[in-house]
C-alpha cells in the first residue's frame, strides 16, 4: 500500500525504544525525516544509531518548559521547520497501588509526564504546522483510558485525558488541514512491560513467562490472542494514521489491543 509520506517530516517522542522506536523506524522506511526524543541522551543515541537512516536527535524532559522550548528549537532547526506530523509515545507507568496509598506527588508526576507532556508537546508546534495545510498527530493513549485498572488509577486517568485531548484538538484543526488521532495498545513488550513483569515474577516467585502468563489468564482475559503485542503491531496502526491512506480518519482511536477492551 502507497502511504505518499516521502518527503514529510516527523517528530517521535518516547523513541529510544518500544513503540516509538519502532514508529521512527517505520516513518524512515517510508522516506520520512524524522526527529526523535526521549528522556536519556546517551540511551537515545544507541538507539538512533540503530534506526535506518540519519535522524535528528533530541533528549529532552518533556515536563520541564525549558526543555520543551529547546526540543521545538533543535527540532525546527533539524528539519528545516515544524514538522508534518507529530507522534507523542513519551510516557511511564507512574504511580501504582491501591488509591489511598498513592500520594500527591505520585499522581503529579504521572500526569505530568503522560498528559501534560503531550499537551506541550503538540503546543510547541501547532503554530509551526497550521500554515502548511498538512499534518498528522497521533497520541499514545492506553485500554486503560476505556477500562480502568484498580492499581493504576493514575495511568489510567492520564490516559483517559490523552483521549479528551486528541477528541479535543480533532474538531479544532481539521479544517484546517491536520488531523488528529489517537492509539490505544493493550500490554505491549516493551520495557515498560518488561519492567512489570520482572516486578511480578519477584512477586510470585517464578519467572517471567510465567508471570507474563499468569497477568493475561488473571488480569488481561480479553486478550484473545493470549499474547503480548509487539512494538512495531503497534507502529504499523500509527504509521497508517500518519499517512494519505487515512485522509478522511480525524477524532478516531484505533485499539491495538488483542481485543482486550470488553466493550463496544
Amino acid at each position: 500500500m502507497e502511504l505518499s509520506l516521502s518527503g514529510k517530516t516527523a517528530l517521535v517522542t518516547g523513541a529510544d525504544s518500544g513503540i516509538g522506536w519502532h514508529t521512527a523506524r517505520m516513518l524512515l522506511e517510508e522516506g520520512v525525516r524524522v526527529a526523535v526524543s526521549d528522556l536519556d541522551a546517551d540511551s537515545l543515541a544507541e538507539s538512533a544509531g540503530r534506526l535506518p537512516g540519519e535522524v535528528t536527535t533530541v533528549a529532552a524532559d518533556l515536563t520541564s518548559l525549558d526543555d520543551v522550548a529547546r526540543l521545538k528549537s533543535e527540532v525546527e532547526a533539524g528539519l528545516g521547520g515544524a514538522p508534518d506530523i507529530i507522534v507523542a509515545a513519551a510516557g511511564i507507568t507512574g504511580a501504582q497501588g491501591m488509591f489511598h496509598e498513592i500520594d500527591d506527588e505520585g499522581w503529579t508526576k504521572t500526569l505530568e509526564t503522560d498528559l501534560m507532556s503531550q499537551v506541550r508537546t503538540v503546543k510547541a508546534f501547532i503554530d509551526g504546522m497550521r500554515p502548511k495545510g498538512w499534518g498528522r498527530i497521533v497520541l499514545l493513549t492506553s485500554e486503560d483510558a476505556f477500562q480502568p485498572y484498580a492499581d493504576e488509577i493514575p495511568y489510567c486517568a492520564a490516559k483517559a485525558g490523552s483521549l479528551a485531548l486528541m477528541k479535543g484538538l480533532s474538531k479544532t484543526y481539521a479544517s484546517e488541514g491536520i488531523l488528529v488521532n489517537s492509539v490505544a495498545p493493550a500490554f505491549i513488550a516493551t520495557p515498560m512491560t518488561d519492567a512489570m513483569m520482572s516486578k511480578r515474577a519477584d512477586q510470585l516467585g517464578t519467572d517471567v513467562d510465567e508471570a507474563i502468563s499468569s497477568f493475561l489468564s488473571e488480569e488481561r482475559p480479553g486478550m484473545q490472542l493470549g499474547r503480548r503485542g509487539e512494538p512495531e503491531e503497534v507502529a504499523s496502526a500509527i504509521v497508517f494514521l500518519c499517512s494519505e491512506r487515512a485522509s478522511f480518519i480525524n477524532g478516531a482511536t484505533l485499539r491495538v489491543d488483542s481485543g482486550s477492551v470488553q466493550t463496544i
